[in-house]
């Protein structure tokens, strides 16, 4: 492993010092109580959204996320975003009549499509976009709707048939022997739909575009009216590879806005399952990169130890993936002595697997041919693009919430971090083996420290809206959650941000100079979540 030089985001600020460096930057703040969770909270005008936005990619604050909420007459508008040691939350307000804002991604790259989902969403214009072509619309809805504002029903106003969408502009491909591969959005095998436009000169890719939103479910419109609930089975369905995670973001989110603790055993009970989520999703996907190059071996052996290590997870917890078993208040599993020492002998089990197959990886000089030096993504460009998870730990953005910015059960271990810095597909692959080890050493810890009591505790009635933040280190990386419930405690907006929306754009970055033939492996050692980007 080489040894990471820590910069980027660690080199950010605290982010107790961003309010001051906006005010140094003539940005007046006001502190704000509104959003209860682990983060700060400031009010900006809405003039100064660029520019804010210009000062923290001065000081290499990380760009998170975007989000809307129709308040009538007027659009709240929350920007995310990301210092050495936590996160700020910075908000404004615009009407909702012709509403515009200056746009942050001239400043950040990574704001670019969750700017323009939230154009299609809410008609919201920002100025100075570069790319002003529609995102998640597909024409799905009449251009001049807005499906995220009030107004609009939860069933829309569909059309007999959706138009077919040809019209998008992708950009076009040009110069002697250039030629266009369009591939998607239907894809052969049973992955999701998502449309990739390469522009190449024999086998070498010039550049990718992609153009996803094939699979838009409406998720933050059906969340609106559900309960607390009813949202935590909606969150779990936002990607079903990681529905512990989703779940748990937006239970926390929940938990927070009303100020519910939980017990600490089902604190360690998440975490538990969602070390579980990993594993399984890191072992599947090493496979499938080995695949990719033809090494089926590998495809074989991790596949069967995914499948050994889902089947005790469902023997246990109810379920391969362990959907629903996150509920606000706490899990609905417990697991007894019994089953406590079945799940040490299955880590213990793996843990003397990978010990022999891993290192195969490493030493078979066909595979690592075909990996190293391929899909490099720089540190810079994993910095420019707030890239997250193994994706951005691969080129040396080692930032992980459990050790960085740690939330519970988390502050009371020490998490390892694995990084390198060449960025390229045999790193993405070597990090998510590392990172299997750490999640097979943080279960024998809390297994072996599983707090006795209670395992969940009712959710409590309010009488007033409250709104909370919840921030989880998924597999895929850094995913938040935006709730906020109203005086009868349904949900009036939801808003999940998987780590794909950050992750996907590296993939176009990262294809450039390599051969077609060398995309499968590319993205597949991506593997960002068509589902939880397209919401």
């Amino acid at each position: 492993m080489t040894k990471p030089m820590h910069k980027g985001q660690l080199s950010a600020p605290n982010v107790d010092a961003i309010p001051a460096l906006l005010n140094q930057a003539g940005i007046p703040t006001t502190d704000i109580s509104d959003i209860k969770g682990s983060v700060r909270v400031v009010a900006i005008e809405s003039r100064f959204w660029g520019k804010a936005a210009e000062v923290a990619a001065d000081n290499f604050i990380r760009w998170c996320a975007v989000w809307a909420e129709h308040c009538s007459p007027e659009i709240l508008v929350t920007a995310t975003l990301a210092g050495n040691d936590g996160h700020l939350l910075l908000c404004t307000t615009i009407s909702d009549v012709h509403g515009e804002l200056p746009s942050q991604t001239p400043y950040f790259s990574a704001a670019n499509r969750p700017e323009r989902h939230t154009q299609d969403m809410f008609g919201i214009r920002f100025t100075d976009h570069p790319d002003e072509r529609r995102w998640i619309r597909h024409q799905a809805w009449d251009a001049n709707q807005f499906p995220l504002r009030k107004e609009f029903p939860l069933a829309g106003t569909p059309l007999d048939q959706t138009p077919p969408d040809c019209t998008y502009e992708f950009v076009p491909a040009e110069g002697e022997g250039v030629y266009e591969i369009p591939v998607g959005p239907v894809h052969a095998g049973i992955i999701e739909p998502g449309h990739f436009r390469f522009s190449a000169m024999g086998e070498a890719i010039l550049s990718l575009e992609e153009h996803l939103g094939y699979v838009h479910k409406g998720i933050e419109k059906c969340a609106e009216g559900r309960d607390v609930n009813g949202l935590a089975r909606l969150a779990g369905r936002v990607s079903g590879d990681s529905t512990v995670t989703h779940a748990w973001a937006a239970c926390q989110a929940c938990e927070n806005a009303v100020g519910l603790a939980i017990p600490p055993r089902a604190v360690t009970l998440r975490a538990i399952l969602s070390e579980r989520e990993r594993i399984a999703n890191h072992l599947g996907d090493i496979g499938a990169c080995c695949n990719d190059v033809g090494f089926a071996f590998a495809l074989v052996q991790f596949g069967r130890l995914r499948e050994l290590w889902q089947r005790d997870s469902a023997a246990i917890f109810g379920h391969r993936f362990m959907m629903d078993v996150v509920i606000p208040g706490g899990v609905t599993h417990d697991i007894n002595p019994e089953q406590i020492k079945q799940l040490h002998e299955s880590v213990a089990t793996l843990r003397k697997e990978l010990q022999e197959l891993l290192p195969l990886l490493s030493e078979y000089p066909s595979l690592q041919d075909r990996f190293h030096t391929t899909g490099i993504l720089t540190p810079q460009m994993a910095r420019t693009m707030s890239t997250l998870g193994y994706v951005a730990r691969a080129s040396n953005e080692a930032w992980d919430l459990r050790r960085d910015a740690p939330y519970a059960p988390y502050q009371d271990v020490k998490v390892k971090v694995p990084s390198c810095v060449e960025g390229d597909t045999a790193s993405r692959v070597r990090v998510r083996g590392e990172e299997l080890f750490v999640s097979l050493d943080l279960l024998d810890t809390f297994l072996s420290s599983l707090p006795v009591g209670k395992i969940s505790v009712p959710f409590p009635s309010i009488k007033a809206s409250c709104c909370g933040i919840g921030l989880v280190e998924g597999w895929r990386g850094e995913t938040i959650a935006y709730v906020h419930l109203d005086e009868n405690g349904i949900v009036s907006r939801y808003f999940p941000r998987d780590a794909s929306w950050l992750n996907w754009p590296a993939l176009e970055v990262l294809i450039g100079g390599e051969i077609v033939p060398d995309f499968p492996l590319c993205n597949k050692s991506v593997n960002g979540s068509y589902s939880g980007q397209d919401l």
